[in-house]
């Protein structure tokens, strides 16, 4: 699957993404939508020109509360929405057949005046498809490999109302649909998107609530250490269908810049058993089996929404003995604070543009 790096969210990452909708307090407004979609899809790559031939039509309901100030994180970033979205698509081709998808959302807003909007929408959750590849029937879809796939959605929506509740919503996206890896084919989907729709807004203009400025957390400046652990599997192609383990386990240290950030950096290794089954494939049979573990150091960044963060990592491979790809890989995702000791992430490892594996993680802060 080739993906640019900027349209890639850790995997489909959905399990922190939920707390950015139920922290928010009941007495929020509300807006909720209705948008038509047209969309073309874009051929990424060669294998998937064939299929890029239609123009899919899409509809999508959604709604969002309007943050106030109830967190504190809510006015650091400017009183962005959260939401929840409902997406549905009609590629009209009878290989690609429909979707329907389920998301999260954070949509912060550049301009607000009394009747007009400008936001940045950034998104991401499940879809299904009911048509996919089958190598009997359904063959030439080389770009949807499960039914269950990750979607990932950012877009630039420009709000103006109509009336002092009802707005007109015109809006430019980017819809992508793919599974990380996790079954062969996985060119995924991607689709550049017009949107034209209503939005009926509970408050409008907004008004943040009156509460004075929230103090600066007390670990700001301070160092921490991660330990953790993470799982994951993959189809290594369309013929070969066995689900492969992968695993690693990372130390990471870390400090809190500020308010929105820290800053990361660790040592990692890695066991992709698909390997081992890639070498027997390729290797004459007197041919040592060479080992297939490997260690990375990395950099990131974690941008920091109360207790859920946006995930980024470029790591470098240090001990790569069997070399089955780049020198380095880039990370994705959503890391969640259960407690201020334990933490979950999903994650997406990419190298170079190219999904690797959906790694699901657990952790412990040091």
């Amino acid at each position: 699957m080739k993906i640019r790096y900027r349209w890639l969210l850790a995997g489909l990452l959905l399990a922190g993404a939920p707390g950015l909708v139920c922290a928010q307090r009941v007495a929020e407004p509300l807006v909720v939508g209705a948008y038509a979609q047209g969309s073309f899809i874009l051929a990424h790559t060669a294998s998937v020109k064939h299929l890029a031939v239609s123009h899919p039509t899409g509809l999508e309901l959604n709604v969002q509360r309007q943050t106030t100030g109830a967190q504190p994180w809510h006015a650091w970033y400017k009183y962005p929405k959260v939401g929840l979205a409902l997406v549905y698509y009609d590629y009209h081709n009878a290989r690609l057949g429909r979707s329907y998808a389920a998301s999260v959302y954070i949509s912060k807003t550049f301009w607000r005046t009394r009747r007009q909007e400008l936001n940045f929408r950034l998104g991401t959750g499940l879809g299904y498809f009911p048509e996919r590849f089958d190598a009997e029937t359904n063959h030439k879809n080389t770009i949807i490999g499960s039914r269950l796939n990750a979607t990932l959605q950012t877009r630039l929506e420009y709000d103006v109302a109509l009336t002092p509740h009802l707005g007109l919503l015109l809006g430019l996206g980017l819809n992508h649909y793919s599974n990380g890896a996790t079954t062969k084919p996985n060119f995924g989907v991607n689709l550049p998107t017009v949107l034209l729709g209503l939005n009926y807004h509970q408050q409008r203009p907004f008004r943040p609530v009156d509460a004075p400025p929230a103090p600066e957390p007390t670990d700001i400046g301070r160092n921490f250490l991660n330990l953790s652990a993470s799982t994951g599997w993959k189809q290594r192609n369309e013929v070969d269908t066995r689900a492969y383990l992968v695993n690693s386990v990372t130390l990471a240290a870390g400090r809190r810049l500020n308010r929105k950030s820290n800053v990361v950096a660790g040592l990692e290794g890695f066991y992709d058993r698909s390997l081992t089954a890639e070498f027997r494939d390729t290797a004459r049979v007197t041919t040592r089996s060479p080992d297939v573990k490997k260690a990375g150091a990395y950099v990131g960044h974690e941008l920091l929404f109360g207790r859920l963060a946006f995930v980024s990592h470029l790591g470098f491979y240090v001990y790569n003995p069997y070399k089955s790809n780049r020198f380095y890989y880039e990370r994705l995702g959503l890391k969640y604070n259960f407690t201020d000791r334990l933490f979950g992430n999903i994650d997406l490892k990419v190298h170079g543009g190219s999904a690797d594996v959906i790694e699901w993680r657990l952790g412990l802060k040091l």
